[in-house]
């Protein structure tokens, strides 16, 4: 087996998908962990179903470069879904299922009635679970996901106080002059920029398992926020690594593998969780 890992591992494919595979996860589960507190876990998927309807019209359109008018479009929708959000609990979970079933629905559509592909179905299939766009990433693709990770990367670090101020009390951030609805805004971008990056990963309806599960896993171990934050890194980093490798040797869809590790992770740290009763 470690032959066979070695001799995949020559090829530049295979190392282009272990390198944006390790840095999209560690991206998602870095902002992960505040999306579940805030309550915020069903925009991911919303924003995941914009961001294919994009892809779509970019197809349509014939961009070569679709990063252009699907990141737009999906940080648009973000902010737009972050401000219908805050004005009730029902009107933002109806605002994300619109958008969400809207942007999918179209995007299928667009896809039939425009496609030029000979094989739209497997072109759909690739999108919503990323069965194999991992492996077919070009050296500029990698350098954007490392730029954009980057960036993500940094922002979490520069702003994690006022990210978890805003996260745990919007109203005492207020209160101690911290502008949350900048800081909520700034969120809702950059879990944008996540989940455009993700869609090659695991595909546009597997993305919320990505974000959501290293989160949930790290907080069966852990109960405090930084712990809880560098614990969902470290696993959802495993996860996607192992679920890669694990894809490429199995020969099974990428997204799908990754997503079934993370699951797997999350049963093993709900047990230990209960009998541990959580790390301090």
């Amino acid at each position: 087996m470690f032959e066979k890992l070695a001799l995949y591992l020559q090829y530049p494919f295979v190392r282009y998908a272990l390198i944006v595979g390790i840095l999209i996860a560690l991206c998602s589960s870095l902002f992960g962990v505040t999306l579940v507190l805030k309550r915020y876990s069903f925009i991911g998927d919303g924003l995941s179903h914009v961001a294919f309807g994009a892809m779509a019209i970019a197809a349509v359109l014939n961009l070569t470069n679709e990063m252009l008018l699907v990141l737009p479009l999906t940080i648009i929708s973000a902010i737009l879904l972050l401000r219908s959000g805050r004005k009730a609990k029902i009107q933002g979970d109806a605002a994300i299922a619109m958008i969400s079933v809207a942007a999918l629905a179209f995007g299928y559509l667009l896809m039939n009635l425009f496609s030029a592909s000979p094989n739209l179905s497997g072109d759909v299939c690739t999108t919503l679970f990323g069965s194999t766009s991992i492996l077919t990433l070009s050296r500029r693709d990698v350098w954007l996901c490392a730029g954009l990770s980057l960036a993500v990367i940094v922002i979490f670090i520069l702003f994690y106080n006022k990210i978890f101020a805003v996260t745990f009390d919007e109203d005492f951030s207020l209160a101690a002059g911290v502008n949350a609805n900048h800081y909520n805004l700034l969120i809702a971008v950059v879990i944008a920029v996540i989940i455009v990056l993700a869609m090659n990963l695991v595909g546009s309806l597997l993305i919320s398992a990505l974000v959501i599960f290293p989160a949930l896993s790290a907080m069966r171990l852990f109960h405090h926020f930084k712990k809880v934050t560098i614990c969902s890194a470290v696993l959802s980093v495993v996860c996607a690594l192992l679920g890669i490798l694990i894809s490429i040797l199995a020969g099974t869809p990428v997204g799908s593998t990754i997503v079934a590790v993370d699951v797997v992770v999350f049963g093993i740290c709900y047990v230990v969780g209960a009998v541990t009763g959580g790390f301090h």
